[in-house]
């Protein structure tokens, strides 16, 4: 057997190698770094131990003879059924990775317009926050929501801070949802979002939180959510839940979301983010 992994070995040109080591190299650096911190990463691991092991035990060194024939037919068999497990158990990721391929900026104002819609979304999630009143509001980009939109009570109204305040005010009879905004408009408030699955988020983040975290799972939107209980200030985006976001930190902080003009930034900015306290992903 080690005879044969010698000829195989040699076989090979060195460049050519090195060549496929780099592209495999590439492929599994942009895998991993895409499924950081996701419900799937766990199994990425133990899935690319067994099938390293098996393919070297299989495709290697059983290479051209008849040694492991049934091992050989029960791994490509496995083959088949696990490209299927893959599917379902990265659902989320994979549709994530689909709106990123389909990625179009929405907001193609001018800076100041962007700034305007950074500057009253703040000021708004100030206010909220101090009075520690519930708020949920979706920034759109690419994608638009359109079902959800129809759902709720159309708007149509230019942004303000005073406006997303009233709306959110516990005497407004639309506060206990959501809101969107596109451009720098409120579209419609009272919005239903769908909620990601139990068990996504830690146990201490409620309804609003999981809302925020699903639709960004279905939409590339940007939704800025503030806690009833605590105050405190969170941003869903791609999946991922940055919460207790200092008052101070978040204007910058959304406005770096929203100027986002790639796919590939946005999968940079989130691979290089690492896990601590205010930084909640896929549990």
């Amino acid at each position: 057997m080690i005879r044969s992994l010698e000829q195989i070995i040699r076989s090979y040109e060195l460049y050519e190698v090195i060549i496929e080591m780099a592209v495999i190299w590439l492929c599994v650096y942009l895998i991993v770094r895409f499924l950081r911190g996701t419900r799937g990463a766990g199994v990425v691991k133990g899935v690319a131990v067994l099938l390293v092991l098996l393919t070297l035990l299989i495709r290697v060194l059983g290479q051209g003879t008849d040694t492991f024939g049934r091992l050989n037919f029960i791994y490509e068999r496995f083959l088949g059924l696990l490209a299927i497990l893959l599917i379902v158990v990265f659902q989320p990721e994979l549709r994530q990775a689909m709106i990123r391929l389909g990625y179009t900026r929405l907001l193609r104002g001018s800076r100041r317009e962007l700034d305007d819609v950074v500057r009253a979304v703040s000021e708004a999630v100030r206010a909220l926050s101090r009075n520690r009143f519930g708020a949920l509001i979706a920034l759109e980009r690419g994608v638009q929501l359109g079902g959800l939109v129809e759902g709720g009570e159309a708007v149509d109204a230019r942004l303000s801070a005073r406006l997303l305040e009233s709306i959110f005010w516990p005497s407004n009879p639309l506060h206990d949802l959501g809101v969107v905004v596109r451009g720098n408009r409120i579209i419609a408030a009272s919005v239903l979002f769908p909620l990601a699955e139990e068990g996504y988020l830690p146990h201490r983040y409620g309804s609003r939180h999981r809302a925020a975290v699903g639709l960004t799972l279905d939409s590339d939107c940007v939704v800025v959510v503030v806690s009833e209980e605590t105050g405190a200030v969170s941003i869903a985006e791609h999946g991922r839940l940055e919460a207790d976001i200092p008052l101070g930190q978040l204007p910058a902080a959304l406005a770096t979301c929203l100027r986002t003009s790639s796919p590939e930034q946005d999968a940079g900015s989130g691979g290089s983010e690492e896990s601590s306290s205010d930084d909640v992903q896929a549990a």
